[in-house]
Formats: C-alpha cells, sequence, structure tokens
C-alpha cells in the first residue's frame, strides 16, 4: 500500500495482449524534492508524502521481471526510459530521473580482496553495524574501484545492475554508503548503494560508449575517487 497509494507514488508495467492481467515487467517510482541517498528515505512508514506538483525529481527504486521463462530479455531498459519520457511530459517540472540501486556483487568482491588486504578484512568485521565516516569513505573509494575497474572476461562491470543501467545509458551519479541498513542491505554490499542518473539528451551516446568502448559513464566526483 505505501509503494502504491500515496500520491507522490506510480507504478508502471508493460503487459502483453495474451496476459492482460499479469505484467511482464514492472517499475515503482517516488516522486521526491531531491535524489534519494537512502532506501529508508522512501520507504519510511512516517514519511511525509510529497504533492507531485512540488517534486523535482522522480527515482526509480525498483523494477521486477515477473516471469523466469523471460530471464535475459531485457524489458526493463525500454521500460525505464519511456516511463521517465511520461513523466516529464505529465510532470513537466521534473528536472531529475535517477535510481537508488542495490550493488548485488559488492560484499563478495570485498571478500575476495580481504585475502590480501588486511584495512578490507578490518572492515568487513562492521558489516553488522553503520560504519563510522572514516569507514565510509574508505567503502566509497573501494566502491568506485569496484564499479570503474573490475570487469568482467568480456569487459564488462562485474556488478549486474551496473551493467543493466550502463547499458541503458545511464551515467553512474553518486555513490551511497549508508543507503541500506536492512539484513540483506548489509549482507550483499554493507549498507551501499548507488545513484544511477538518466539524462534523455545522452543516453543513447552513453550506450553507445559503453557498447562500443567498455566505458563506465560517471560523474566526474567517482572517478576522482580512484586517485
Amino acid at each position: 500500500r505505501q509503494r502504491l497509494e500515496p500520491a507522490d507514488r506510480r507504478c508502471y508495467a508493460f503487459f502483453h495482449p495474451s496476459m492482460i492481467d499479469d505484467p511482464l515487467v514492472f517499475v515503482e517510482v517516488a516522486l521526491t524534492h531531491k535524489v534519494s541517498s537512502s532506501i529508508n528515505e522512501i520507504l519510511s512508514d512516517d514519511r511525509e508524502v510529497l504533492d507531485p506538483i512540488q517534486a523535482k525529481c522522480a527515482i526509480f527504486y525498483s523494477i521486477s521481471n515477473c516471469h523466469e521463462g523471460l530471464a535475459g530479455i531485457s524489458f526493463g531498459n525500454f521500460l525505464i526510459k519511456q516511463v521517465a519520457t511520461r513523466l516529464q511530459k505529465d510532470l513537466p517540472q521534473l528536472q531529475d530521473f535517477s535510481t537508488i540501486s542495490p550493488a548485488p556483487a559488492f560484499s563478495q568482491w570485498l571478500q575476495q580482496q580481504a585475502e590480501h588486504e588486511f584495512l578490507i578484512k578490518k572492515l568487513l568485521q562492521q558489516v553488522e553495524q553503520p560504519l563510522d565516516l572514516t569507514n565510509q569513505n574508505q567503502l566509497i573509494c573501494l566502491a568506485a574501484e569496484y564499479y570503474l575497474l573490475e570487469k568482467t572476461a568480456g569487459k564488462k562491470p562485474i556488478d549486474p545492475v551496473a551493467r543493466f543501467h550502463l547499458k541503458n545509458g545511464a551515467t553512474l551519479h553518486r555513490i551511497n554508503p549508508v543507503a541500506d541498513l536492512s539484513e540483506n542491505g548489509l549482507k550483499q554490499s554493507m549498507g551501499l548503494m548507488v545513484n544511477y542518473h538518466y539524462d534523455l539528451s545522452t543516453v543513447e551516446r552513453n550506450h553507445e560508449r559503453y557498447v562500443n568502448q567498455h566505458e563506465v559513464i560517471c560523474h566526474k566526483q567517482i572517478s576522482q575517487l580512484l586517485n
């Protein structure tokens, strides 16, 4: 109910004529004042509902394929861009289309690095508690390395969510170190989540750079973290 009923929430789906009551894929959207840095800002039961006319941002916070038989067929990329176009038409004051996205392979990658990095091993020992500022900064720098440098044999990012959004033409916009403190969030990414930004004027160009040059398009503040 909290995801569907409030005025500042939207849900869009693709349907097929042969299954008119069963979506192929759906995406949930939160209308907000600013780009969300945590999932709790969106899902909190006691948050203040925003008048859609006052919203500046549309945050894609959940996207789900509904049929196992369609696994690997990426309807989601078409849906996100179509929804952004629709929202821009319905609410022309919107200035930003972004996600708040998980990093499902990040903790696994950290475990691998910890085998020869004592500081990372020490960091992982704090997985069940919120990190202090120093450790948050360390986690952000490690995440920059994870997203920008670590690649599969096919020269794609090792993170599956990153592959999805970057192939769609999104930009890796911001790394949020204390974004999902649920049990699952701490387990899969030590609470870290990221924002991907969809600029409809650049998504096609970004898509080409990602596919042809294997480039991870990101905000300059993220690339500077590698230093």
